[in-house]
């Protein structure tokens, strides 16, 4: 019984994977239906599955004690291709489907290249037990989520603004920028202030904006995190 319990953070682990590797796929299925959605649509859903077995696998393996030097690669395995590989090609295909030069649209590889050096950086740091060096994976595939869905809605940007914000919260990943945990180690009010703050906003965003909202929302994240002091 031990055993089974010991895996089970690694279970959802690879459930994460899983939803990481069908987002990949729908992303190539950009304006097709399936089951009703688009494969633009299935994307973000998927990526939003493995960010809630990403969150689970952590707290089950503090809850049942059952952290592992396994359980530790496969999750940077996992986060790799959730949120790195398949907002990438989430992003590649966007912009492949607003421009005549499709080669040019492989900028939207340092998504994935820099979220890789991003985990890699964060293994070996032992400075990142209680906060973030650098935005979170999670973090700016939520964003890139946040920001297809306002493509969606309204119109593509262009393609220079495209580079530009893949630059920016690409490098942002392995920056120095100090960035808060969003992980709750208890429900005090003060010593949380910025979490709720961040989810309140993010209910209000959504509210308002639908799914492009959660772009706003790592806006506001990044910047709490850029003027506000760490303590956490």
């Amino acid at each position: 019984m031990r055993k089974i319990i010991s895996n089970v953070p690694n279970a959802l682990t690879c459930l994460n994977l899983l939803s990481g590797c069908v987002a990949v796929i729908m992303a190539f299925y950009f304006d097709d239906r399936v089951g009703g959605l688009t494969g633009q649509q299935w994307c973000y859903i998927c990526i939003g599955a493995a960010a809630i077995f990403d969150f689970c696998d952590g707290m089950s393996a503090r809850m049942l004690h059952a952290y592992s030097a396994l359980g530790k690669e496969l999750d940077s395995l996992s986060d790799l291709i959730s949120f790195g590989v398949a907002p990438g090609m989430l992003v590649f295909n966007i912009m492949a489907a607003h421009s005549t030069h499709p080669v040019a649209c492989a900028v939207a590889l340092m998504i994935p290249l820099l979220g890789a050096i991003r985990l890699a950086k964060f293994n070996v740091d032992e400075t990142q037990t209680t906060s973030f060096r650098g935005l979170p994976i999670p973090a700016n595939a939520i964003f890139w989520i946040g920001c297809a869905d306002w493509i969606a809605k309204y119109e593509y940007p262009g393609y220079v603004v495209m580079v530009v914000l893949v630059a920016l919260f690409s490098l942002a990943m392995v920056s120095n920028i100090r960035m808060f945990s969003l992980k709750f180690k208890s429900l005090d009010f003060y010593s949380n202030v910025k979490r709720y703050a961040i989810i309140l906003a993010a209910i209000a965003f959504v509210a308002l904006n639908g799914i492009s909202g959660l772009a706003w929302t790592i806006i506001l994240y990044i910047l709490l995190s850029v003027f506000t002091r760490q303590h956490d």
